[in-house]
């Protein structure tokens, strides 16, 4: 399949018919259509791909459709962020309609009975989604011809096929970055198309409409499900166990159009043999199609089937098969490309093209993909039930609400688990109740539960498109373990509720709370926002029976600006919204530190700027701005490269870098402002290639491990692969913490899992106390190293700070707040910023 297929015809359109394109170009002209159906251009005002239609449009039109239509219902089934509607078409024959709920029951029997189902009159359910990254837009355009042809086409073939399948049509995955990114293309529209590369329409302002509100790229979210469209989309995929899943991106302009099976080798080994198969099967049928059109195409190249946190990945590992279509962008209307002029309209027609050439193999394959999920979920009863590891063990006894994030990904993927029957001590951890869970392996679909918390260290490939690794337990800095028997395992967790926060009792002295929790920097925000005092403790004591650790929050209660009674209904506020437990102490005596020792530093209320803009990686700011926006209700001001030298530093205490295109983040005049700044007090944070520009502006002295490798008996034609297994994509590495040190305050163990995806390593200090953060000697956990930078990485530090006159520069070579997922690490840079005066 790898074969290029010569054109049948152009390629290529004119100016003209790029404008003047009507509904006819993208539909099937031998069939015929109900007038009664209104066309997209009655509704919306213009031709499909004459513009870039907005989201509001497409809704509209979606809604009159349905509305017309006994073939199809619409639902919203969430928001984003930013409220838009998040919409499901239910389409399929009257009939089916009127009995949907009993034909949507018997399809999710097939992986959840004996299987011995008969699939003979079953319908296949199909989900096609398109346009996840917002500036993939022909995805969701193509939905709107694609909408109306199954509303409105007539005759016995489409009936049969309806009767025959339920289709689920999800118009528009990304409904903000989808807006953002139509009216740029829209604004910028000329009335004479001009296909000049470096015309504006094509080169989006930062930070683009691929991600959503905040930045994030939702193909990246399937399994992790930390976004509401997500959320979503995962539960409309679990009610129904849809059989074919389709995922309709856009790729650069100088492409053509892909569509899956990708590359042999780079295959989840979790994904069966026979679903490959059956995904090359199905690609027969659009290569057919695209052979009618005549459009350029490949498959088996480039793009892989490892990360299943992708929308065409993610049904793999669950008895569906995702196909993956990647079509050349226009990135607007109309622009010029190795394969000749692109338009907008022939970008659309290839989506719809493969949409359709979708539901005429799952036509055709219906009892064949039917079978092949039943029998999946069989074979995955007899795995469960053969298996030596009867379940999985994971919790931290000093944070239930991280726990309980971790549970509440699991039951997002309807995995059952249990409370703990009672504390459980093993392998010298102890799993506390209320703060663990039991996971039983024997259930309907143990591969899931296998690729969330299991380690890989070995691959058949070196190359992989996204992440090696994604171990869970690891992200989560929670303690887990295989179980050989369910003993310890209590009730299931039937009413799954968030951990609740609480105050002990009402206190005339002070008041505690152990900084271990995953919300604490969230209640100490509030807490310093009311103008209350509070302080942290530099080293572990005991008090009235209880053993704190290191920073420990002390909130006095004398002097404070509200009386004992205000301030105990305060923190109780305070504890119910941050889920935290505080404890009300009536003396300042303790073992070890007493609470008026020197040995508690006050903390300051903090003001924090991120940097954004040109040269910022929007992945990595969005990550931190959501951090703290959603996660921690911390204001954080974005401030832009494009403005930043005329901003007064002042006002900031914390300025936080996110990892930067090249080595100029800022020119030379903003580093110097930075630096004077520093000087004056403030602390600047830097994430990964901040690294090379601290060092170049001499914000920070440090030392680089260099690679020395060089290519010998490596021919031309393997270079790529050869630079490629050099990268370090995305892998999990073990380090070893110094929990005195005020960066890893809240750390209740000696060693720490953190997430890398870059090459950067740096030498330690000569102080071991200078390296509160190291390497171990055998760091990898999980993932993809090569054999060089595996070397490199050994004992070498992710972590650095250095003063700078009366201000700090901390920086933090890998990313701590990864995809939102991370929860494991997201406390480093809450500590950076509470407690790095401290270091």
């Amino acid at each position: 399949m790898k074969q290029l297929y010569i054109l049948l015809f152009a390629m290529l359109g004119t100016t003209i018919n790029a404008q003047n394109v009507t509904l006819d170009y993208y539909l099937p002209d031998d069939v015929t259509y109900d007038s009664n159906i209104p066309k997209p251009a009655e509704v919306i005002g213009h031709e499909v791909g004459e513009w870039h239609v907005t989201h509001d449009k497409l809704v509209y039109y979606l809604r009159q459709l349905a509305s017309s239509s006994d073939r199809m219902t619409i639902q919203d089934i969430g928001k984003t962020f930013e409220g838009r509607p998040l919409l499901i078409l239910t389409i399929t024959s009257p009939k089916n309609h009127q009995n949907l709920d009993t034909i949507r029951e018997q399809h999710v029997g097939l992986s959840e009975g004996n299987g011995t189902m008969d699939t003979s009159t079953m319908p296949i359910v199909v989900y096609q989604g398109f346009s996840i990254h917002g500036n993939e837009a022909s995805g969701s355009n193509a939905a709107l011809a694609y909408a109306y042809y199954l509303a409105a086409a007539q005759g016995p073939e489409i009936e049969q096929m309806l009767d025959d399948m339920v289709i689920l049509l999800d118009p528009c995955l990304n409904p903000d970055g989808f807006q953002r990114f139509a009216y740029w293309a829209n604004v910028n529209k000329s009335s004479n198309l001009n296909p000049d590369n470096n015309e504006r329409e094509y080169h989006e302002v930062w930070p683009g409409g691929r991600t959503n509100h905040y930045w994030f790229d939702m193909n990246r979210d399937w399994l992790p499900v930390q976004l509401p469209e997500s959320k979503a989309r995962i539960a409309t995929f679990h009610k129904w166990m849809p059989n074919i899943v389709t995922d309709h991106h856009e790729m650069g302009t100088n492409s053509t159009y892909f569509f899956q099976p990708g590359e042999p080798s780079r295959v989840n080994p979790l994904t069966p043999k026979i679903n490959q198969e059956l995904t090359r099967e199905i690609g027969t049928y659009h290569a057919k199609a695209l052979d009618k059109i005549g459009s350029l195409y490949y498959s088996e190249e480039n793009f892989d089937d490892y990360y299943y946190g992708k929308g065409s990945t993610f049904p793999d590992v669950n008895g569906s098969i995702g196909i993956l279509f990647e079509q050349a962008s226009s990135r607007g209307h109309i622009q010029d490309s190795e394969n000749g002029i692109l338009t907008f309209p022939f970008t659309i027609r290839n989506q719809f093209t493969t949409a359709m050439s979708t539901i005429e193999a799952a036509k055709n394959m219906r009892t064949k993909i039917l079978d092949y999920q039943q029998q999946f979920y069989r074979d995955m009863r007899s795995e469960a039930a053969k298996s030596r590891v009867k379940g999985i063990i994971f919790g931290d006894n000093k944070d239930a609400s991280k726990t309980w994030h971790l549970a509440e990904i699991l039951n997002q993927h309807k995995i059952q688990f249990h409370e703990l029957a009672s504390d459980v001590t093993l392998s010298g951890k102890t799993y506390k109740k209320g703060y663990g869970y039991i996971v039983p392996m024997n259930q309907k679909n143990p591969r899931l539960i296998n690729t969330m918390f299991e380690k890989r260290t070995s691959f058949q490939d070196s190359l992989f498109y996204d992440v090696s690794a994604w171990t869970f337990p690891l992200a989560f800095n929670v303690d887990y373990a295989n179980l050989n028997s369910l003993s310890n395992a209590g009730s299931e967790v039937t009413d799954f509720k968030a951990p609740t926060g609480r105050v002990s009792g009402q206190s005339q002295y002070a008041y505690l709370f152990e900084w271990h929790e995953y919300y604490t920097p969230k209640a100490l925000n509030m807490i310093l926002e009311k103008g209350l005092r509070a302080k942290t403790a530099k080293s572990p004591f005991t008090l009235e029976g209880k053993q704190y650790d290191y920073g420990t929050i002390m909130i006095p209660v004398q002097n404070q600006k509200l009386n004992s009674k205000e301030l105990h209904t305060f923190l109780s506020k305070v504890a119910q919204e941050s889920q935290v437990q505080f404890t009300a102490v009536s003396t300042g005596l303790t073992q070890g530190i007493d609470l008026g020792s020197n040995d508690f530093d006050p903390i300051k209320k903090q003001k924090v700027a991120v940097l954004v803009g040109d040269g910022v990686r929007s992945y990595d700011a969005g990550e931190i701005w959501h951090l703290f926006d959603i996660r921690y209700d911390i204001k954080i001001t974005k401030i832009d490269t494009r403005y930043f030298d005329t901003v007064d530093l002042d006002k900031y205490t914390d300025l936080i870098l996110p990892s930067g295109w090249g080595n100029k983040i800022l020119d030379e005049k903003g580093a110097e402002k930075v630096k004077e700044w520093v000087k004056d007090g403030g602390t600047v944070i830097g994430f990964r290639n901040t690294a090379h520009w601290f060092k170049s502006c001499k914000l920070m002295k440090m030392e680089m491990k260099k690679d020395t490798l060089v290519a010998k008996d490596i021919p031309f034609d393997q270079k790529r692969d050869f630079t490629g297994a050099q990268v370090t994509g995305g892998a999990i590495f073990e380090a070893k913490i110094d929990r005195s040190h005020p960066i890893n305050y809240g750390y209740k163990n000696d060693k720490l899992a953190l997430f890398r995806n870059t090459n950067i390593y740096l030498e330690p200090e000569k102080n071991s106390y200078d390296n509160p953060i190291q390497y171990t000697s055998n760091p990898l956990l999980s993932g993809y190293i090569s054999e060089e930078n595996a070397e490199l990485i050994k004992n070498s530090v992710p972590f650095k700070v250095a003063r700078m006159e009366k201000g700090r520069v901390i920086l933090f070579t890998d990313n701590t707040n990864f995809r939102a997922f991370w929860y494991g690490t997201n406390k480093l840079l809450m500590n950076a910023i509470f407690f790095g005066e401290m270091m």
